[in-house]
């Protein structure tokens, strides 16, 4: 039986930590005036869609998208699924806030914001039995905004509306415009400012991928080495992880299983995807997966590795502006048959404040009912990677990218393992 060496780390790896050699929290060095630069540009993108879409208001209620037309963040993971507090743009107009009761103080200081109001919570949850007198209490103060503001259009979008709120602004006169695509397409485009804050998120994120790494040793569980991650992305002034991605040896085959308290063991494979919201709201999704124990990988581990980065490399050479959804996928890197059952379910998709608009599915999964569209500058996309046979482990790799005018840019920067 073959034995398995461990193997000196990485330091490559560790250099992300701390530079000074100091366990602190990572402090920004973003100038004020970037933050604000990007605060305008994302107002004036969703303004741009509101006017191309002929929407008298934006009504929003998806936490991302309220922070990323005005900047206001406040329990982020409750409001997501608790309809409490939402925000109005107004196409001839201000943008209100309407803020959860109590927290109106949290806005000061935000210079997309208008007016603050007290929000109104019609939820069964709130409400009770009351819920159908207070729907209508909130209809009525969403018309009269629109009916003030809208010049007579008495068209509105909506990036997410129960039906008893969506029922009586109907019963209003006001028509309903689905404003999921509106937001996305307003998002999907970023300016230099925000590839900045980006480029910071990405700097924390990489920051904790190094305590991963620096802890990736026999004894330890998944959980243990994915509270690595939220703890610098906390410290550092993030929000959350959108997922528990972590897994080792058997559990990362098949993909898709949660961090447990399962124990690595010197030389399985550890695969994570990192799905962290972090400073600033932006997105780091980033994937890579190295041994336990920084050992030398088997003959199985360093073929399927070397698979999944020929994938990467392959699809980073293709992708560029100005190419469609389609052309991409004709030219994209086609997986092995061995690996096609334990397949990824996408190529590449968007990413901003959280995973967006587009997504490209792997090319065996593209078909009639894939998105058309087409790649352009100024788009953040993700280019993934997962590979595993019958009873191997699985590799999962993603690097985040720039799409500019002449080509692409990797804002990632954390090492591949060496095989």
């Amino acid at each position: 039986m073959t034995q398995v060496r461990p193997a000196f780390k990485d330091e490559r790896k560790l250099t992300y930590l701390n530079r000074d050699g100091a366990d602190k929290p990572l402090i920004s060095p973003v100038p004020q005036a970037t933050l604000d630069a990007a605060r305008a540009y994302r107002l004036a993108r969703l303004r741009q869609q509101m006017a191309q879409h002929d929407v008298a208001g934006l009504l929003l209620y998806d936490p991302i998208n309220i922070r990323y037309a005005v900047d206001s963040s406040n329990m982020q993971i409750w409001t997501g699924h608790n309809p409490v507090r939402y925000a109005m743009i107004l196409a001839g107009g201000p943008a209100i806030l309407w803020e959860f009761k109590g927290c109106e103080h949290l806005n000061n200081g935000l210079p997309g914001i208008d007016e603050i109001r007290t929000a109104v919570s019609w939820m069964f949850m709130t409400k009770g039995d009351k819920a159908p007198v207070g729907v209508e209490g909130w209809a009525d103060e969403i018309a009269d905004v629109i009916r003030q503001h809208g010049g007579g259009n008495r068209r509105f979008a909506a990036d997410r509306l129960d039906g008893p709120g969506l029922h009586a602004l109907q019963k209003r006169g006001l028509t309903f415009v689905e404003g999921g695509e509106l937001t996305e397409r307003a998002r999907s485009i970023k300016s230099p400012d925000e590839i900045e804050l980006m480029r910071w998120t990405i700097r924390v994120c990489e920051a904790g991928m190094a305590r991963i790494y620096e802890h990736s040793v026999p004894g330890v569980t998944e959980r243990e080495l994915w509270a690595h991650l939220h703890f610098e992305n906390a410290r550092s002034g993030g929000d959350w992880l959108e997922t528990k991605l972590l897994t080792c040896g058997p559990n990362t085959n098949p993909w898709y299983k949660e961090c447990s308290d399962r124990v690595c063991r010197l030389g399985e494979m550890i695969s994570f995807d990192t799905d962290m919201i972090g400073p600033y709201g932006y997105c780091a999704d980033l994937s890579r997966s190295w041994t336990c124990g920084y050992t030398p990988m088997t003959d199985t581990q360093r073929r399927i590795y070397a698979t999944a980065l020929d994938q990467i490399y392959h699809n980073l050479d293709v992708l560029k502006p100005g190419m469609t959804f389609a052309e991409f996928n004709e030219r994209s890197w086609r997986i092995p048959e061995r690996h096609v059952d334990y397949r990824y379910s996408l190529a590449v998709h968007g990413v901003g404040m959280a995973d967006e608009w587009p997504v490209i599915p792997l090319h065996v999964d593209f078909d009639e009912t894939a998105m058309s569209g087409v790649i352009e500058p100024g788009m953040v996309v993700c280019v993934e990677s997962l590979v595993g046979e019958e009873g191997s482990e699985s590799v999962k790799l993603e690097t985040q990218v720039l799409v500019t005018e002449t080509g692409i840019e990797r804002l990632d920067s954390f090492p591949w393992e060496s095989i």
